[in-house]
């Protein structure tokens, strides 16, 4: 669709569709704003110290013994 017509077919709606329609247009813009945003860089090291298992974490399960 060309961009006269479409302009053309958004002129001749009502005043309140045309506030949905820049809203709906506005939501699409922020949508694809953010799947263009660059992932930003990562830094090794950030959680360390933070995250632990417990020590009896290789031991074997009597919950599940009946299952295996």
């Amino acid at each position: 669709m060309e961009n006269l017509s479409l302009y053309t077919l958004i002129n001749n709606l009502p005043a309140h569709v045309k506030q949905e329609v820049r809203d709906f247009v506005e939501s699409l813009k922020k949508k694809t704003k953010k799947d263009e945003e660059t992932p930003k860089n990562r830094q090794f090291g950030v959680l360390k110290g933070k995250i632990s298992m417990s020590k009896d974490f290789d031991e074997p399960l009597t919950d599940f013994k009946k299952y295996m």
